[in-house]
């Protein structure tokens, strides 16, 4: 199969969106499908305010759609409400072919933490792109159930997968763990206010703080919390010996559809502390996870789990099973329509 993907995130970007993107086409390749990427990097870009290693794409619509008709796609997946998405939806409707997209991020909830506006007001945006989708691809029963509210009924189901030849309990913690009081309270992800990391900085669990990421917040929460080991960007096999050798995982964001970092430190055994939320209410079970509206009883809680019930959660999540999802949920042009789409020597 032919298969058109837009996407407004990609490399070199670092978030679970573009995690779950490339693992998936890596996949859908192996199995010999021809997978072509629109996005930023194929043209010229600006900086998002506020978030400048996010590039938006000044690609209009005659781009993207040339792209697409020179292709020739069997299916066209649009997965972001930015630049590139939106000029993709433009043609797609414009010449009536189907597409397929998916709720990644739940942009009225970032937006709100950004403006000071309630979310309410942005979601507006959020229907009308993805009303005329033939399939929103949404990762949980949770989200299912929000988008529902918003009279967004068409959805497929889409999960996230770890890579367990990277991700898994036997790798040695870096050697600065050793020195660091236990237990050892681990966040990976974005630095950023929407990932509510502050709250987790600020509980008072006895032990030590390590965030592993970079982002727009990095700066401010460094001179907030000294005390706090701020490791930068890490990915691998440097990333899963940070997960192997930490005592729990604390995920404090309020507003992440999945959460692809706590199935990778379930992977390699560590148990989950969260907010009772989207996402961990999804991800964890009480083998795997606590979750409760203190951050403190939630660490406390997480840290008498079994990490090898942790460990059992975690290897439940495979890339495997998620394309299976992802190619279940697209939705192909009839043959003759794709047929026309495709270049005469193609």
């Amino acid at each position: 199969m032919k298969i058109a993907l837009v996407t407004d995130a990609w490399a070199p970007q670092v978030n679970g969106v573009v995690r779950t993107l490339t693992a998936v086409t890596e996949r859908l390749r192996g199995r010999g499908h021809e997978v072509e990427v629109t996005s930023p990097d194929l043209f010229r870009s600006i900086p998002c305010p506020s978030y400048p290693e996010i590039r938006l794409a000044l690609a209009g619509g005659g781009a993207v759609g040339r792209r697409l008709e020179d292709f020739g796609p069997d299916a066209i997946h649009i997965s972001t409400e930015g630049p590139l998405g939106w000029a993709a939806r433009r043609w797609c409707l414009r010449n009536k072919r189907s597409f397929t997209t998916a709720y990644h991020t739940q942009f009225p909830d970032y937006l709100a933490h950004r403006t000071g506006l309630p979310a309410w007001v942005f979601w507006p945006y959020i229907r009308h792109f993805h009303h005329p989708s033939a399939g929103i691809m949404v990762a949980t029963d949770t989200i299912s159930d929000q988008l529902r509210d918003q009279r967004l009924t068409q959805l497929r189901r889409w999960g996230r997968g770890v890579d367990l030849d990277v991700f898994g309990p036997d790798i040695p913690p870096p050697d600065l763990f050793f020195r660091l009081p236990r237990p050892i309270q681990l966040y990976v992800g974005r630095v950023a206010v929407e990932k509510n990391i502050e709250a987790f900085l600020a509980s008072d669990h006895p032990g030590s703080k390590v965030v592993v990421g970079d982002g727009p917040a990095l700066a401010a929460l460094q001179e907030k919390f000294p005390a706090t080991l701020f490791l930068g960007r890490q990915s691998g096999r440097d990333l899963a010996a940070c997960y192997a050798g930490a005592d729990v995982f604390v995920f404090p964001s309020r507003t992440d559809t999945f959460g692809l970092v706590m199935i990778e430190a379930l992977a390699c055994g560590t148990p989950v502390a969260a907010y009772p939320v989207p996402g961990p209410l999804d991800v964890l079970d009480p083998q795997s996870g606590v979750m409760a509206e203190r951050l403190e009883d939630a660490i406390a809680g997480a840290l008498k789990l079994d990490r090898a019930e942790c460990l059992a959660r975690g290897r439940g999540f495979t890339w495997d099973a998620s394309t299976e999802q992802f190619l279940a949920a697209l939705a192909p042009q009839p043959q003759g329509r794709a047929a026309a789409m495709r270049p005469a020597n193609a």
